[in-house]
Protein backbone atom coordinates (compact mmCIF):
# COMPACT_ATOMS: atom_id res chain seq x y z
CA UNK A 1 0.00 0.00 0.00
CA UNK A 2 1.49 3.31 -0.95
CA UNK A 3 2.11 5.87 1.93
CA UNK A 4 0.45 9.14 2.68
CA UNK A 5 2.63 11.94 3.16
CA UNK A 6 1.48 15.26 3.90
CA UNK A 7 3.06 18.56 1.86
CA UNK A 8 5.14 21.39 3.99
CA UNK A 9 6.81 24.57 3.26
CA UNK A 10 10.33 24.64 5.11
CA UNK A 11 12.56 27.25 4.16
CA UNK A 12 16.12 26.25 4.18
CA UNK A 13 19.77 28.63 4.65
CA UNK A 14 21.01 28.89 1.08
CA UNK A 15 23.67 26.74 1.40
CA UNK A 16 22.43 24.36 3.37
CA UNK A 17 19.55 23.99 0.17
CA UNK A 18 22.68 23.56 -1.67
CA UNK A 19 24.34 20.74 0.14
CA UNK A 20 21.06 19.01 0.33
CA UNK A 21 20.32 18.90 -2.93
CA UNK A 22 24.00 17.95 -3.55
CA UNK A 23 23.53 14.87 -0.94
CA UNK A 24 20.65 14.05 -2.78
CA UNK A 25 22.04 13.70 -6.07
CA UNK A 26 25.23 11.59 -4.77
CA UNK A 27 22.79 9.37 -2.63
CA UNK A 28 20.33 9.08 -5.33
CA UNK A 29 17.19 10.40 -3.16
CA UNK A 30 14.92 13.38 -2.77
CA UNK A 31 14.99 16.33 -0.54
CA UNK A 32 12.21 15.32 0.86
CA UNK A 33 13.31 11.61 1.69
CA UNK A 34 16.65 12.95 3.27
CA UNK A 35 14.50 15.42 5.49
CA UNK A 36 12.47 12.62 6.70
CA UNK A 37 15.21 10.08 7.77
CA UNK A 38 16.95 12.78 9.78
CA UNK A 39 13.45 13.83 11.26
CA UNK A 40 13.29 9.94 12.19
CA UNK A 41 16.18 9.46 13.73
CA UNK A 42 15.86 12.47 15.86
CA UNK A 43 12.91 11.74 17.00
CA UNK A 44 14.12 7.83 17.61
CA UNK A 45 16.68 9.59 19.75
CA UNK A 46 13.66 11.18 21.53
CA UNK A 47 12.07 8.15 22.26
CA UNK A 48 15.04 6.44 23.47
CA UNK A 49 15.68 9.54 25.73
CA UNK A 50 12.18 9.12 27.37
CA UNK A 51 12.83 5.55 27.93
CA UNK A 52 16.03 6.50 29.65
CA UNK A 53 14.23 9.18 31.81
CA UNK A 54 11.92 6.58 32.70
CA UNK A 55 13.79 4.43 33.71
CA UNK A 56 15.71 6.62 35.88
CA UNK A 57 13.05 8.39 37.55
CA UNK A 58 13.38 6.70 40.91
CA UNK A 59 17.11 7.25 41.04
CA UNK A 60 17.81 9.99 43.44
CA UNK A 61 18.53 13.50 42.11
CA UNK A 62 22.37 14.60 42.72
CA UNK A 63 22.45 18.61 43.00
CA UNK A 64 24.94 20.12 40.28
CA UNK A 65 27.12 21.73 43.33
CA UNK A 66 27.28 17.85 44.75
CA UNK A 67 27.92 16.24 41.25
CA UNK A 68 31.11 18.80 41.10
CA UNK A 69 32.34 18.25 44.41
CA UNK A 70 32.34 14.33 43.65
CA UNK A 71 33.70 14.93 40.34
CA UNK A 72 36.78 16.83 42.47
CA UNK A 73 36.68 13.98 45.37
CA UNK A 74 37.23 11.47 42.36
CA UNK A 75 40.04 13.19 40.60
CA UNK A 76 37.95 13.67 38.13
CA UNK A 77 38.37 17.64 38.02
Amino acid sequence: MPSLTKRATIYFDPMIHKILKMKAVELNKTISDIVNDAIREELAEDAEDLTAFEERKNEPAVSYENMIKELKRNGQL
